[in-house]
């Protein structure tokens, strides 16, 4: 069974060649010569990360920036994308969001931008990154509670 765990120090090794293989695999029109394993370190520096695992084994992360509602890094073991993994990631970032989430997704990395549009995102600006250019992506928050108004105050009703 899939679960979603938060990130313990033990992850370390296992996360950072993850996603080392994972940017090798799926960012093939980057050079990736200079890439190493701290790179995990240095990407996931102050965020929270969530970790999927199944029978002890580790199959993706993804990276948020908390207060900013910013998922920075969101990648799957190459050998376990198409089985779910990468949405039960979303779906656990999505659910932590207190406002409106975003995401810069490269525009040349296709299938994860058919990914998060599938998932509910949608694009809000455009920008040029040293990896490339970009689509900055939004995921508005469906409504918590029947009922609230946009400004979160119940509408009341007249009971007689």
């Amino acid at each position: 069974m899939l679960i979603i765990r938060p990130w313990q120090e033990s992850d370390r090794p296992f996360l950072r060649t993850l996603f080392l293989h994972s940017r090798r695999a799926n960012w093939t029109w980057l050079d990736g010569s200079d890439w190493k394993l701290e790179d995990f370190d240095a990407t996931t520096i102050g965020e929270v990360i969530w970790v999927a695992e199944m029978n002890g084994h580790r199959q993706g992360f993804a990276a948020v920036h908390v207060n900013e509602n910013f998922l920075h890094s969101l990648f799957v073991d190459p050998g376990c994308q198409g089985q779910g993994v990468g949405s039960a990631l979303l779906h656990k970032v999505q659910a932590e969001f207190t406002g409106t989430g975003a995401l810069k997704c490269l525009t040349r990395n296709d299938k994860a931008l058919a990914f998060y549009l599938h998932h509910g995102w949608h694009v809000e600006a455009e920008g040029v990154s040293p990896q490339g250019d970009y689509l900055l992506l939004h995921y508005r928050l469906p409504s918590r509670a029947a009922g609230l108004s946009p400004t979160g105050r119940g509408k009341r009703s007249r009971s007689g």
